[in-house]
């Protein structure tokens, strides 16, 4: 009885010990699982994390390395450098890549700026209204580009007046200027131009002229016989189907500078172009003494120097040009007006235009013109000018003027007194200029003094 009481209290003890044991393990088990938990769950978002990431950095990979300025210069190095930069890429670096993604880089490729190249498709400097500088905010300058009371009918009294039969040569003049500075020396290269070409029609085109006022001054040639007209001009007919008329259209919204030099004379030069490639014919300066008859010129510029080393032309004129009808070099000239226009430039819109194109186009087929020697129209330098005006001095001299002279009547169709340096001289007697007055007038008495 004593020992099956001692077996139970053995038994007791035993499992007393046996629950607190049970009880110390597990406290390091649910532990153990807490932190297997936890660790599964960081291991989880890591593989999310990564999981996102890893296509955009493949992406990344092959398109900016084929970009890259080292693939360029050598695409294996480039590969190579790329691809050992990309292994490197940290938790720090994925939050870069993802900036990048955002719409800041996006801002950055916006085009605005383009807006503001689409402004000048003629590469015209100052072309915008809002970057010139020196525009008159008055009219003054553009009162020229108005038209006239008559400039409606350009079209059709030049179509009729050259329409006559009896019109062997079409002459035109241009007149920008007021019908009170049309002088004597004016006058006379419209005298010198009808003793040589009789049977000559003779446009001026101006508005100052196409007057009450222009028809008295030109009456006399009229009684003549001669026939000549005074027109007002209409520049949108006068440019249109041309550069010119781009030009013009900008002049007119203020889109182009006029510059320094006047408008007018820049006007002109574009005018003869236009109105040679129109009608075809003979345009001349006004200040010129004509010889002898143009009659089997054709397709005609004058050089204005030559080069003595290689002699070959160095430089052209535009004062006086013969041109067929819709010649293509007048069209390369006018091209050239308007796309280069510059208005501060004396003879840029000029001479030096006409040198420019000549020279681009030499030996090009389709061009069919020939350049005349500067005796044909330019015998003299404008700084040499003054010596026609001289009359004879001691031996030497006027067997120097005697031999000038002679050689001008020989070779020249045409004389251009350069009036920028000229019109304050007067033609001393015995001078060339005072015998070839003599050769080229019309109204001689009246000529001879007023030159």
């Amino acid at each position: 009885m004593c020992e099956e009481k001692k077996h139970r209290s053995s038994d007791a003890e035993a499992h007393s010990l046996a629950v607190q044991r049970l009880k110390q393990c597990q406290r390091p088990l649910s532990t153990s699982i807490l932190l297997l938990c936890l660790f599964l769950s960081v291991g989880y978002n890591g593989f999310r994390i990564f999981y996102v990431k890893l296509p955009f950095l493949a992406d990344v990979q092959v398109g900016d390395s084929n970009k890259s300025p080292e693939n360029a210069a050598g695409g294996t190095q480039a590969k190579t450098k790329w691809s050992s930069s990309s292994a490197k890429l940290s938790s720090s670096s994925l939050l870069y890549a993802v900036k990048e993604e955002q719409p800041p880089v996006i801002r950055k490729i916006r085009l605005p700026p383009l807006k503001k190249l689409e402004s000048s498709d003629l590469p015209v400097k100052d072309s915008s209204p809002n970057t010139l500088r020196g525009v008159p905010k008055r009219g003054s300058v553009f009162k020229i580009l108005r038209p006239g009371n008559r400039s409606r009918w350009f079209s059709g009294r030049v179509k009729e007046f050259f329409g006559d039969s009896s019109c062997k040569f079409r002459f035109f003049m241009t007149w920008i200027s007021s019908l009170e500075s049309f002088g004597e020396r004016e006058f006379f290269t419209v005298e010198s131009m009808f003793k040589s070409h009789p049977n000559a029609c003779l446009v001026i085109v101006s508005n100052s002229l196409d007057s009450s006022g222009g028809t008295q001054l030109l009456n006399p040639f009229g009684e003549k016989g001669f026939r000549v007209i005074a027109v007002s001009p209409d520049f949108d007919y006068i440019f249109k189907n041309t550069m010119g008329e781009v030009w013009f259209n900008r002049l007119k919204k203020r889109k182009i500078n006029p510059g320094e030099i006047s408008l007018g004379q820049n006007l002109s030069n574009l005018l003869r172009l236009a109105l040679l490639y129109k009608f075809g014919g003979i345009y001349m300066d006004t200040d010129f003494v004509v010889l002898k008859s143009f009659s089997g010129l054709r397709n005609v510029i004058g050089a204005q120097t030559m080069d003595l080393a290689t002699g070959n032309w160095s430089r052209l004129n535009n004062a006086v040009m013969i041109f067929d009808e819709q010649h293509p070099l007048l069209l390369k000239f006018i091209e050239e007006f308007a796309l280069t226009f510059n208005g501060n430039k004396w003879g840029h819109n000029g001479p030096y235009l006409v040198s420019r194109v000549v020279s681009k186009v030499s030996g090009r087929t389709g061009f069919n013109f020939t350049v005349l020697p500067p005796p044909a129209f330019y015998p003299v330098d404008w700084s040499k000018i003054p010596s026609f005006f001289k009359g004879p001095g001691d031996k030497p001299h006027s067997k120097w003027l005697a031999g000038k002279l002679l050689h001008v009547r020989m070779q020249s169709f045409a004389v251009h007194l350069w009036n920028r340096h000229s019109n304050n001289l007067k033609a001393e007697k015995g001078s060339i200029m005072d015998h070839l007055v003599s050769d080229s007038c019309v109204f001689c008495n009246s000529s001879v003094s007023a030159l």
